[in-house]
């Protein structure tokens, strides 16, 4: 089975969204990328604790909260979601230093993310 390792949610203002959860929920929020697509990496708790870590980003789907899924191969998971009557969204792409990630669809339109890892690479 594969498990939901990352989440994303996407906000029309990703520093005021980060905000409110740093306040919220008392999230430790960092910016990872600030280069033309900011990310700002979520951690949730202490490693040794359940539960997924993520990031904040500018809104670029409707959809408010993307679940991201690690697969042993990414090529082999895009072919089941093909098969499965799902569609690739956008990626492959390389995730620098992590992996290759790719959004992807299932028949009613909901998005959810695919990554393999480099560790998985091999």
């Amino acid at each position: 089975m594969n498990r939901p390792t990352h989440f994303e949610i996407l906000a029309d203002n990703p520093e005021k969204v980060a905000e409110f959860y740093k306040n919220v929920l008392h999230w430790e929020i960092t910016p990872w990328n600030e280069g033309e697509t900011p990310y700002l990496l979520v951690t949730t708790g202490a490693a040794e604790n359940a539960g997924i870590n993520g990031g904040i980003m500018a809104r670029h789907f409707q959809q408010a909260v993307i679940n991201t899924i690690e697969v042993d191969s990414l090529e082999a998971a895009l072919k089941r979601v093909a098969e499965a009557g799902g569609k690739t969204i956008d990626g492959p792409n390389e995730v620098s230093g992590v992996g290759m990630h790719a959004y992807c669809a299932d028949p009613e339109g909901n998005l959810f993310g695919l990554m393999q890892s480099f560790e998985q690479s091999g």
